[in-house]
């Protein structure tokens, strides 16, 4: 299917890019920080809002390290678990960002990591569920959220096209109405030159479904440079503070630096146009002036046959294009036609 719904939001070919902002565990545990991220996500013009909903002990086990990341952002003395223990986001938390979201008229969707965080955001009525790259090879999760029968967004960081294939085929074998897939590199900061953009076209080709970028560089070009590439959906990191303790504050763009994004993916998506080549309404003008027409090389009595050195090719192009001159060619002149006049059809017989 390449086109998929959100509520009002349609993501696909035709459509607008369909532009999340991934607050994931910037909010820190924090209501009010993570409703000051939803506002931002408002002002800076995105389509929606995301989250992360999980229980940690369900998700990590006692002896999982950090990530290299992880530890470059939050320090090596505790273990990934006691790190994401904190940024868990409760069940009345979520709930309460979800109606702040419904207020502000933003869509609201978390990436659930075990099965009640499921339930729990299908029982919000969430529009999509989202999968994280980490959880492309959890086929017992990936089916169960099929079962839901909602559409699923997939990142697809870390994956070889074969993982790709029986994540897509389990979703879809268990009711999954529609999937969105994201190219993305699971670095923190990702490196340019591993983007690999051109990946979403194999994905859009070999499971004809809306692709995106799920960007984890800094800056914003290879989101803006994804939008030329046609992705339909651009996620990126938004905080309100890079300084913020976590582990994903200093990868995340700042509130204006996100607006700046959506502004110009909004230009590059407008500029990409229809793809049928034909004059724009503003070039007419310059169309009329700059194009050339058929002109009288000398003074043409009247009755004289048209000959090939009686013309001239000059502007303006509001005339007889010179691309029909062959048809003007052995006409006879209906009346006398001056030096460097424009030739009319009505001169000719």
């Amino acid at each position: 299917m390449r086109t998929i719904e959100l509520r009002s939001k349609k993501i696909g070919e035709g459509h607008s890019c369909f532009i999340i902002a991934e607050a994931g565990v910037n909010h820190n545990g924090n209501l009010d920080l993570a409703k000051r991220l939803v506002d931002a996500a408002v002002e800076a013009g995105a389509d929606a809002v995301k989250f992360q909903t999980f229980k940690a002990a369900e998700l990590i086990s006692a002896v999982a390290p950090k990530a290299e990341y992880q530890r470059a952002t939050t320090g090596v003395v505790e273990s990934q678990l006691e790190m994401v223990r904190r940024l868990e986001m409760p069940e009345a938390m979520t709930c309460a960002v979800a109606e702040h979201a419904a207020q502000r008229q933003i869509l609201f969707l978390s990436t659930g990591f075990d099965k009640d965080s499921i339930d729990l955001l299908d029982e919000l009525g969430v529009p999509a569920f989202k999968v994280g790259s980490g959880d492309i090879t959890a086929l017992p999760l990936l089916e169960f959220i099929g079962h839901k029968g909602k559409p699923v967004i997939l990142s697809t960081g870390m994956s070889y096209l074969a993982e790709v294939r029986s994540a897509v085929d389990t979703l879809r074998a268990a009711g999954c109405p529609a999937i969105a897939l994201l190219q993305c590199v699971s670095s923190y900061p990702a490196d340019p030159h591993a983007a690999n953009l051109k990946a979403m076209q194999t994905l859009a080709d070999t499971f004809q479904v809306p692709v995106g970028f799920s960007d984890h560089s800094l800056g914003n070009e290879l989101a803006i440079a994804a939008v030329a590439l046609s992705a339909r959906i651009i996620e990126k990191h938004i905080t309100l503070d890079q300084n913020l303790p976590g582990p994903d504050h200093s990868v995340s763009l700042m509130p204006d630096a996100f607006r700046n994004m959506v502004r110009a993916v909004r230009v590059v998506e407008a500029a990409l146009g229809d793809g049928m080549k034909r004059p724009t309404p503003g070039e007419q003008n310059l169309r009329d002036v700059a194009r050339r027409s058929i002109v009288a090389a000398c003074t043409i009595l009247e009755g004289a046959a048209i000959t090939r050195e009686m013309l001239a090719f000059k502007r303006p192009g509001t005339g007889i294009s010179p691309a029909d001159w062959k048809s003007v060619v052995g006409t006879k002149a209906r009346k006398e036609i001056p030096f460097d006049a424009l030739i009319a059809r009505e001169d000719l017989a």
